[in-house]
């Protein structure tokens, strides 16, 4: 787990489930044209977490983009794949909160596992 999620996690709040990006960050014309360092920086600083409380997502090194929302301030976790996407296991995820907030994180290995584990920690409560 990284270390903004670490940093985050307030008194009885646990891990539930951490995603990652998934490899196809590296195969682009950017990480060619970046020697695949900025796949690197995006792999290493990428945090996807679900709690038994909330959503923490960060994203960045320099700039920095957080996302932090409890899960009953969450409508839904709606899942976007390609056909290729279903194949090799990612896509997008966006997170539509109650005030109409709208997030987009892409290229997350196994959105439909994110989704899932979402729901289960809704369910739970």
């Amino acid at each position: 787990m990284g270390n903004y999620v670490d940093s985050s996690l307030i008194r009885d709040e646990h891990v539930v489930y951490e995603a990652k990006n998934h490899w196809i960050i590296f195969i682009s014309l950017r990480s060619l044209l970046t020697l695949f360092i900025a796949p690197l920086i995006e792999n290493w600083t990428s945090e996807f977490a679900i709690t038994n409380k909330r959503v923490v997502i960060k994203l960045g090194l320099i700039s920095r983009k957080t996302l932090e929302m409890n899960l009953s301030k969450i409508e839904s976790v709606n899942v976007d794949q390609s056909i290729m996407g279903r194949i090799l296991g990612y896509g997008a995820i966006t997170i539509i909160g109650t005030g109409g907030t709208r997030e987009t994180f892409t290229d997350i290995a196994d959105p439909m596992q994110f989704r899932r584990t979402f729901q289960e920690c809704v369910d739970q409560h």
